[in-house]
């Protein structure tokens, strides 16, 4: 049997075809894809129908962002730690009644809330607190436990 190049020529271009069909073939469909079936648009129009989209998205998240932030700034000024201390300030009295209730924001600021018991009643007070310190009054070792706890 005599090797012909013409024969070899002839396959391998028959190869080459069925190659270049599948590619075609695949590129069909990705555009279709991308066109959603249309076939009267343009690979242009579709293109800039996908940028225009894009845009908006764009413009969507940065005002999601500004949103976001703002929400976040707001957020940090709310109740976000909370410490309770119970303890007995008095010796006359059995167990733990009285109380420290701390709450504070994301920056250890606001106010300490005391409640004593005694025989004779409940006394509360409130102290404002900034960055874990009392402003107008000094905290007590309770207090002080109770900002501890709440951060």
């Amino acid at each position: 049997m005599v090797f012909n190049f013409e024969v070899l020529a002839l396959f391998l271009s028959l190869i080459w075809l069925i190659t270049l069909s599948f590619m075609l073939w695949k590129l069909y469909l990705q555009f279709n894809n991308l066109s959603q079936g249309d076939s009267e648009k343009s690979l242009s129009s579709v293109l800039n129908d996908l940028l225009h989209d894009v845009n908006i998205a764009k413009k969507g998240l940065d005002t999601l962002k500004i949103q976001y932030d703002k929400i976040e700034k707001e957020g940090s000024f709310h109740i976000q730690k909370i410490g309770l201390v119970r303890f007995n300030p008095f010796k006359d009295t059995g167990g733990d009644q009285s109380f420290i209730l701390a709450l504070l924001d994301n920056q250890n600021s606001g106010v300490v809330v005391s409640a004593l018991y005694s025989r004779g009643g409940t006394r509360w007070y409130a102290k404002k607190v900034e960055h874990g310190k009392g402003i107008e009054h000094e905290l007590s070792e309770e207090e002080k436990n109770a900002i501890k706890d709440a951060k």
